[in-house]
């Protein structure tokens, strides 16, 4: 049960950040990017995570116009909301053979009061029996 937990966890986290196949396969870009910055301007690969992802973002795009084509290109990029619900259905055996008791007597929940008086059943009003 634990070892489900941390999967779980585990897919939550990773869909939190919203990394796909697409952004993963980008990575490369990623790296060229940040070795033409090494050569090009003597970044580091912590500076070039701040021009690109960072602080200095803004700043970097107002500067570098002509860069933009492959800014485009870097993963990580892209902002948007995921939504997906994650359903475990568990068959519990236990639960579907329970020992219900149906009774076989049930209690009325109708009660029929004949509009007859009760005086003709006692023979008060009867004709006489022996004459």
């Amino acid at each position: 049960m634990k070892i489900m937990s941390f999967l779980l966890a585990g897919l939550i986290l990773v869909q939190s950040v919203s990394f796909s196949i697409q952004e993963l396969a980008q990575l490369d870009e990623l790296v060229e990017h940040a070795r033409f910055h090494k050569a090009e301007y003597g970044d580091n690969f912590f500076v070039f995570l701040s021009k690109h992802y960072g602080d200095q973002k803004s700043q970097h795009e107002r500067d570098h116009q002509d860069e933009r084509q492959e800014h485009d290109q870097l993963p990580f990029n892209c902002q948007h909301q995921l939504l997906s619900s994650i359903v475990f259905l568990v068959q519990n055996i236990s639960l579907l053979n329970g020992s219900t008791d149906f009774s076989a007597e049930q209690q009325a929940l109708f009660f029929y009061i004949s509009p007859v008086s009760s005086f003709h059943k006692k023979g008060i009003l009867q004709p006489p029996r022996f004459a």
